[in-house]
């Protein structure tokens, strides 16, 4: 007996599958929970929440030392930075505070925790973007090249969005709305190249810099939007919650928060992945499957690969069997 609820959803599926506007945002969208993303962005905000105190804390201390004698612009810089926390900023500026600039002993503890705890996020978005990229266990880098390239982001990053934080401070710091719109425009533009550093730096399969602009672009644009309007969310799920657990909250905030974020990053990773192995359109009810949902299978099938005398063979019925991709 036919499902009657087949019908419209076939229909549904050729119109999709027959606009490239319609067919690409859903192949993004299958993609990312072929991937099963939505585990990876959740690794990534717990290993970010960890890492955040540290690594602010580290933050302070520094921008205390090298802008001593100037506490306006570092107030300035040190608002702006916390500021991309919607609503929990406040508390984190008021709890977060430097070590002491004359202990060289806790300052130099205080920078290996930080990178201790900043390797996690790095590392925990290498296999996020290993695993969108397709790339099979076996081509994965080993634990010591692996840390040693997560130190290396770890210091570009860290730099380019303390960078980032500077610029945001200084627009902040104008009293005219074009020198506003400047600080927010470099901001725009660092982000972009935060961005496009990750997505081509974080992944050991062979990208060039150009298959991951347009998830670059999406993915700058989108953090800016969040922190313009994530405000409303993160302040929907705390609304009432503050008075009643206190610090909880807060945990809970910027938990949704760092996961909110995790889970835009990736979409504008796989975003680069479906542009640039052209897996569209896709099927929303099978059978039959489409080229794109063949070479799907095939790409996931070969990421099982961990050893190099291992080969895995992919055979889809009754459609032919793809070709390997490129």
């Amino acid at each position: 007996m036919t499902n009657p609820i087949e019908r419209p959803l076939r229909a549904i599926d050729r119109t999709q599958q027959h606009r490239p506007w319609m067919a690409f945002p859903f192949a993004v969208v299958k993609k990312f929970g072929d991937d099963r993303a939505g585990n990876l962005a959740a690794l990534i905000a717990y290993y970010g929440f960890f890492s955040l105190f540290p690594l602010l804390l580290v933050f302070v201390t520094i921008l205390g030392i090298g802008l001593r004698g100037h506490p306006g612009f570092q107030h300035r810089i040190l608002s702006s930075a916390l500021a991309k926390f919607p609503v929990i900023g406040p508390d984190l500026r008021h709890n977060v505070h430097s070590l002491s600039a004359h202990s060289t002993v806790s300052l130099i503890i205080g920078v290996v925790i930080a990178f201790w705890a900043g390797l996690g996020v790095v590392r925990a978005t290498e296999n996020a973007m290993n695993t969108v990229w397709d790339v099979p266990f076996k081509d994965r880098p080993n634990f010591l090249f692996s840390v040693a390239r997560a130190v290396v982001m770890l210091v570009v990053l860290g730099f380019t969005t303390a960078l980032s934080a500077a610029t945001a401070g200084i627009g902040t710091g104008g009293s005219t709305w074009w020198w506003t719109l400047v600080g927010i425009v470099l901001s725009l533009v660092l982000n972009f190249g935060l961005f496009m550093l990750a997505f081509r730096m974080l992944t050991t399969a062979r990208v060039s810099w150009s298959q991951v602009r347009t998830g670059a672009i999406i993915g700058a644009v989108a953090w800016t939007i969040l922190q313009a309007v994530g405000g409303y969310y993160v302040g929907h799920q705390l609304q009432g919650a503050s008075s009643t657990y206190g610090t909880f909250s807060v945990v809970i905030g910027l938990l949704a928060w760092l996961y909110l974020g995790a889970q835009i990053t990736l979409y504008a990773a796989e975003v680069n992945v479906v542009k640039a192995t052209r897996l569209w359109p896709r099927s929303l009810v099978q059978p039959p499957l489409t080229d794109a949902d063949q070479r799907a299978l095939y790409r996931l099938a070969k990421v099982e690969e961990r050893r190099r005398e291992e080969t895995v063979q992919v055979e889809v019925s009754p459609a032919s069997s793809p070709q390997s991709p490129d």
